[in-house]
């Protein structure tokens, strides 16, 4: 029996097997050479402690260039990019801004930070992306913007948002931080919106610890986004030199990155394919669209599996995949009172109940690594039952 088929029939790491991945999953963002050689560089430089010097500038440069947009304004976070873009858009009281049901809860935060409304409007049932179709139901006289995020492998239907939002005179905020290297209709993600952004948080797919950047086609915005990220003598929200050094070998890396991910993510779905109870989500079928997996997102159904999700989770995660339930509904969790609910939000319920995370670093690995997750399934599918009946409490919950 060769040793794909022997560890099919180990019993799970919970009911005292040994894990498919004894040492946990992949470091990220591990070791990396050409890292390594640019941060010793800015730091053999003597500018290190500068904002807006060599490494920041050159960056900006390279993303201009990378995004095609002529404008790029560096900054601490991807979560304070998106207020920066909606202060930027005139967004504040009494303002309504539309986003997903289902969407990483700092969008919504950033919204009521700047004084507005957030409009709750349902995902796509296939993709569990923005749905753009029912964007016009959600309309009123006050909505300014529109936020569109990208995420678990998925692409939001960006010509139909902008196609309404131009009719309506909204300003569309693309949330590309889950997306960067990925592209629609050759476009990169992140380039669609007025403005879009991108984070370098220390677990996504371009990583500086934290940071990230602001991509814009209008000098008027840019010039806005300037104004409010640079206010006063302490520069409080830029990008340093050393994130910014370390930001730039990994953008040369990421179209590479990117392609072997997407092969990986190809074979893992057809590994898991015989099991019937993964779906992944389902991408944008355009020409010349390439999805990025920072979460690859799949449609769990507990009932064809014989598992329910949290037992589900647990047992992948005692084997040593970096795996999680996705977002938390935002209707499900937060009070009726800070948000429009413009659309019953059937689909975005069901990601609530349903989603699960492959975190990205194994996508990074060799096709043994993207098998050992089939082989840790095929082990939790054969001992269900007896899973079934442990005592767990539910994973946490994906904060990002």
């Amino acid at each position: 029996m060769n040793r794909r088929c022997a560890g099919s029939e180990e019993r799970p790491a919970l009911l005292g097997g040994r894990p498919v991945r004894p040492d946990g999953p992949p470091l990220w963002p591990g070791t990396n050479a050409a890292v390594e050689e640019a941060l010793r560089r800015a730091a053999a430089a003597g500018l290190w402690g500068r904002y807006h010097s060599e490494q920041s500038e050159a960056l900006s440069a390279e993303l201009a260039e990378f995004f095609q947009v002529p404008h790029v304004l560096l900054c601490a976070s991807g979560t304070l990019a998106v207020e920066a873009a909606l202060r930027a858009c005139g967004v504040g009281a009494g303002d309504e801004v539309l986003l997903a049901a289902y969407d990483y809860e700092g969008n919504f935060l950033s919204v009521h930070a700047v004084g507005a409304v957030p409009v709750l409007v349902d995902v796509t049932a296939l993709s569990w992306q923005l749905d753009a179709e029912l964007l016009a139901a959600a309309a009123s006289p006050r909505v300014k913007a529109v936020i569109c995020s990208h995420l678990h492998g998925g692409i939001v239907d960006m010509p139909a948002v902008l196609e309404l939002a131009r009719q309506r005179g909204w300003y569309v905020i693309e949330d590309a931080a889950q997306a960067i290297g990925g592209q629609l209709q050759g476009r990169r993600l992140g380039s669609w919106g007025d403005i879009g952004v991108v984070s370098f948080g220390g677990s996504k797919l371009v990583a500086a610890g934290r940071g990230g950047a602001l991509l814009c086609h209008e000098a008027r915005l840019a010039q806005r986004l300037r104004l409010w990220l640079r206010r006063g003598p302490q520069e409080w929200a830029a990008l340093s030199e050393l994130q910014a050094a370390v930001v730039r070998p990994q953008l040369e890396q990421l179209p590479a990155r990117t392609a072997q991910r997407a092969a990986r993510a190809a074979r893992l779905e057809a590994a898991l394919a015989p099991f019937g109870a993964l779906r992944r989500l389902a991408p944008l079928e355009t020409p010349q669209t390439q999805p990025a997996f920072y979460k690859l997102g799949w449609d769990y159904d507990a009932a064809a599996f014989g598992l329910s999700r949290a037992h589900f989770l647990a047992a992948l995660q005692a084997e040593g995949i970096a795996i999680a339930p996705g977002f938390r509904a935002l209707h499900l969790h937060r009070s009726p009172s800070r948000y429009r609910a413009a659309t019953p939000l059937r689909h975005a319920t069901a990601a609530h109940h349903r989603c699960v995370l492959l975190h990205h670093p194994v996508l990074s690995g060799s096709e043994e690594d993207v098998l050992q997750i089939a082989q840790a399934v095929a082990k939790i599918h054969r001992y269900r039952q007896e899973l079934a009946a442990l005592p767990l409490p539910a994973p946490a919950l994906s904060q990002d």
